[in-house]
């Protein structure tokens, strides 16, 4: 027994030493300090208003900071006591809170002091519309770094002008929902704003001029899906740190400004699905570092695509100019550009013929030309017909031809195989005279000794090129 107590007694002593070496001991969080209790209750019920009245916080998660954390929910210290930082509601992972039909905005959301990141995915249905708080934002004004509503078909209405008093805001996503309106006028005060993302909506009007104005800062906008109008503003020249600029899908017109070549950084520009007009007008010449350039279905734009400097657009891989009224040649630069993965120019037209230097592209995987006036020969090799596949669309141009060996095993879909050149004329020509005179010479010679047998009783005869001669007698090709 006396060995057996001094054994309990030398693992009571090191237990502890062995847990705090492995990690087991409990959380520091819920040791040091517990959360402010004004702002535990508030969570509760902003998040009872949202998934439902069954929804008992007190119960199911007494320590939402600790051990008891909520999926969506982040904590930080603050001052020695735990605050909510970030609040995200919506079906992303399988234990995330689901918003009920009849979720609702509770006020005491504007009493989370230290909140930074707030989002809603999929939360509001169009069951029952709902409509973002006008009011109280500036509350958040101090700490709120991002703020997104996400798929929610429920949400209407406009964007509440009071949201420009978040000043320390750097992202805005306001993404598929159903909301309407234009787009607050001084939207711009939002000066520390990186992404603003408004797509899949129905807003209306035109992009005010204090978004490029005062969010100079800018990495990301995309207003695409919307019912926009007017032409672009010249003021996005001075988005210069502007990455990805989308605005297709929407109703801009005018023309493109040259101030969009000042944009050096831009990786993507997306004017899809628009109604501009007056050409490229050396508007793309300054964007070195554009690699995704996306123009299709502006049927008024027109130009040609000789205005543009291509060499100066390197890091390109996808060009999208399909069904936007160009016309002229492809320029031979264009094919330089080694780049480049995906080339769309059908639905214009383009005439002059087809560079066979696209073929020596690395990276090329898909070639659309149909439905322009190319002529001329394709120069391809069989080997660019079977990397490309149907991604290479020569058809649709009547006066395109292709010249490849009887023995190739891929040809290019749609085009015709090219007539035969003068010097395989000629060739064809002199095999059918020889053919003509070989048998013209047999039925000389056979007309000939017919004559020979019944007439001449076997006397001689001449043959010559136009006819043949008897001694007497004249046998010609007209007598055959």
């Amino acid at each position: 027994m006396r060995k057996m107590s001094c054994s309990w007694a030398f693992l009571l002593l090191v237990s502890p030493i062995l847990l705090a070496s492995h990690g087991l001991s409990e959380p520091e969080s819920s040791i040091i300090a517990p959360m402010e209790e004004a702002e535990q209750e508030a969570l509760y019920l902003v998040l009872q208003d949202l998934v439902g009245k069954w929804w008992n916080g007190s119960e199911l998660y007494p320590d939402p900071c600790g051990w008891t954390q909520i999926q969506g929910v982040s904590c930080d210290l603050f001052d020695g006591l735990w605050y909510v930082t970030s609040l995200n509601i919506g079906p992303i992972f399988d234990n995330s809170l689901r918003c009920s039909q009849q979720a609702r905005f509770n006020p005491l959301l504007f009493q989370l002091k230290h909140l930074r990141s707030l989002s809603f995915f999929n939360c509001f249905s169009r069951h029952q519309q709902i409509i973002i708080p006008s009011s109280n934002w500036k509350k958040l004004s101090g700490s709120l770094k991002t703020l997104e509503f996400r798929s929610n078909r429920g949400l209407v209405g406009g964007i509440p002008d009071d949201i420009v008093q978040l000043s320390e805001l750097e992202s805005l996503v306001i993404v598929e929902n159903s909301m309407d309106g234009e787009l607050p006028t001084e939207l711009g005060k939002l000066e520390h704003l990186k992404r603003l993302m408004l797509s899949g909506n129905h807003f209306v009007g035109r992009i005010p001029n204090s978004i490029c104005v005062s969010s100079t800062e800018l990495l990301i906008m995309d207003l695409s899906r919307n019912l926009l109008t007017g032409p672009l503003p010249p003021c996005l020249r001075n988005l210069t740190s502007l990455l990805k600029l989308d605005l297709s899908d929407n109703r801009f017109d005018g023309s493109l400004p040259p101030e969009l070549g000042r944009l050096e950084n831009l990786t993507l520009l997306d004017l899809r699905n628009n109604n501009f007009s007056g050409g490229l007008a050396r508007s793309l010449n300054g964007m070195a570092s554009i690699q995704d350039l996306l123009l299709a279905h502006n049927p008024n734009l027109g130009g040609s695509l000789e205005e543009t400097e291509w060499g100066n657009l390197r890091e390109l891989t996808t060009l999208d100019f399909s069904h936007a009224g160009l016309t002229g040649a492809i320029p031979e630069a264009m094919a330089a550009l080694k780049k480049l993965r995906y080339v769309a120019l059908d639905g214009n037209g383009l005439t002059g013929s087809v560079s066979p230097e696209f073929a020596s592209l690395p990276c090329l995987g898909a070639l659309y030309l149909n439905g322009n006036d190319f002529t001329g020969r394709l120069e391809f090799p069989q080997e660019f017909y079977q990397r490309l596949g149907k991604r290479f669309a020569p058809w649709g141009n009547p006066n395109l031809c292709y010249d490849i060996a009887e023995t190739a095993e891929i040809i290019p879909y749609g085009v015709a195989q090219c007539k035969q050149d003068h010097q395989e004329l000629f060739s064809y020509a002199a095999r059918a005279r020889a053919r003509t005179e070989i048998w013209m010479t047999i039925l000389c010679s056979w007309a000939l000794f017919r004559v020979w047998t019944q007439e001449c009783g076997g006397s001689g005869f001449e043959v010559t090129d136009s006819e043949c001669i008897l001694e007497g007698s004249s046998v010609s090709d007209a007598d055959l």
